[in-house]
C-alpha cells in the first residue's frame, strides 16, 4: 500500500508466489499475485483480474509442484468469502 500512495501503479507479483533469487540463499521469493490482488479488491484498486479464478488455479499448484506455498489467501480465503459484509456496509 505504501508503494501504491507513493505513486507506483505497476508491481511485479508471482502466481503463489513462486521464485525468488538464485543468488540469496533463504530469500522469501516473490510477492503472491493472489494476496496482491485480494489487497487491491479489498481497497478498491481495480486490477482487471479474476480472483476467484487466479485462488482456483493457485490453490492446485502445491500439489503439482510437490510441496506447499507461501501464499496466505490460498490458505485462508477471501475475507468476503468468510465472513458476511457487515449490515451496516450493506444497507448505506
Amino acid at each position: 500500500m505504501a508503494a501504491y500512495e507513493a505513486g507506483a501503479r505497476r508491481f511485479d507479483a508471482a502466481i503463489v508466489g513462486l521464485g525468488g533469487c538464485p543468488f540469496a540463499p533463504g530469500a522469501s521469493g516473490n510477492i503472491c499475485t493472489e494476496d496482491l490482488v485480494n489487497l487491491c479488491d479489498e481497497v478498491g484498486i481495480h486490477t482487471g483480474i479474476d480472483l476467484p479464478l487466479l485462488l482456483r488455479l493457485s490453490r492446485r499448484l502445491p500439489a503439482l509442484l510437490g510441496h506447499e506455498m507461501p501464499g496466505q489467501l490460498v490458505k485462508a480465503g477471501r475475507n468476503s468469502d468468510l465472513h458476511p459484509v457487515p449490515e451496516s456496509i450493506t444497507a448505506s
